[in-house]
């Protein structure tokens, strides 16, 4: 125990008095469990910058189509394999704005100049003399699209199929788990290659052959989950009640799955996106003239030695969109499983 010499202060070390009613007036405001998950997602600096660089690219897959003022589909030959041209930056030799192509000897020329192109191609143009920005924007679109409406149709379908498994156990849940073992054993190749022989290539191919396998995760998951939960005190007590079991799977179980839902939905997302990217890629994705960041990264492969603003522009906006669904899904992950808080 510290000695006190003369000189201390002995009102400093008397108990502090308090009321009960202080004691038990709450300081900070109650936080309810969306709330708390927020901040701990706005403490994830990574997660937040992928939430705004998807914000900034979903606004721009919707307006960049109508920013340059042309059509994605609209041809002009005598405009071909232009490189990027941007107003005010075509002096700054730095950057790859200027209009200049390179010949195959290694020599420079302004493209622009030599075609006597009046006009700004921020990306440049295609083989066809597309305008390259259009079509990147447009592409992005086709491909948020396809990823986002794939990721709700697992949702709703593995949802539903993990929920019912989970919940009614014994000879159902066996049945519709060797249902998943089927799908999952059918490569999604071989499913697409099946689409299209049936239905024209396109978005409606693609999306049904990213639904009939895609949700097989879903469902394992939220089916694992509804085992853990079904047996618990609160679903027990509402059986006792006389609640039906649509009502104890809808409010009971549905809000302890919202946060898994969530997090596999995002993952699902940049998955979706990289297989559609994958089949147009190979040929068996979108046709002309619409597009998708696949079908554009693979023109842009064919000629990327000569013309590499055709494949870096949309291979750099697939790695950002990919990047960032992944990040925001760790961040989420890390905000609602309650395991992974500090």
């Amino acid at each position: 125990m510290p000695q006190l010499n003369k000189n201390t202060d002995y009102e400093k070390f008397q108990p502090v008095k308090i009321s009960s009613h202080e004691a038990e007036v709450i300081n900070k405001p109650s936080l309810s469990f969306w709330q708390d998950s927020w901040l701990r997602v706005k403490k994830n600096k990574a997660a937040i910058l992928s939430l705004v660089a998807l914000s900034l690219l979903i606004i721009m897959a919707f307006l960049g189509p109508f920013v340059s003022g042309k059509d994605f589909d609209s041809q002009n030959v005598s405009h071909n394999n232009l490189p990027p041209r941007i107003q005010g930056l075509e002096n700054v030799s730095w950057l790859p704005f200027d209009g200049m192509a390179e010949r195959k000897n290694g020599t420079q020329y302004d493209a622009y100049e030599m075609k006597k192109v009046e006009e700004y191609y921020w990306f440049g143009t295609d083989a066809l003399g597309r305008d390259q920005f259009t079509r990147i924007w447009k592409g992005t679109q086709v491909s948020l699209y396809i990823a986002f409406l794939a990721a709700a149709i697992d949702m709703v379908i593995g949802v539903a199929f993990g929920l019912a498994s989970g919940y009614f156990g014994g000879r159902i849940d066996s049945f519709m788990q060797r249902i998943i073992e089927i799908l999952v054993g059918i490569p999604n190749l071989v499913v697409v290659i099946l689409m299209i022989i049936v239905l024209k290539p396109g978005i409606l191919s693609i999306t049904i052959a990213l639904s009939i396998t895609g949700w097989t995760t879903m469902a394992r998951v939220v089916r694992a989950q509804v085992i853990k939960y079904k047996n618990q005190e609160f679903v027990l007590a509402s059986k006792t009640l006389g609640a039906s079991n649509l009502k104890i799977m809808l409010k009971h179980l549905m809000p302890n799955l919202v946060g898994v839902i969530i997090i596999n939905t995002m993952f699902t997302i940049p998955s979706a996106i990289f297989f559609e990217a994958f089949l147009s890629f190979i040929g068996l994705g979108l046709k002309d003239p619409l597009a998708s960041l696949g079908t554009l990264i693979d023109d842009g492969y064919r000629t990327m030695r000569l013309h590499p603003h055709l494949l870096i522009y949309p291979a750099v906006i697939m790695s950002i969109i990919m990047i960032s669904f992944n990040m925001l899904a760790d961040g989420l992950r890390d905000a609602l499983d309650p395991k992974m808080r500090d």
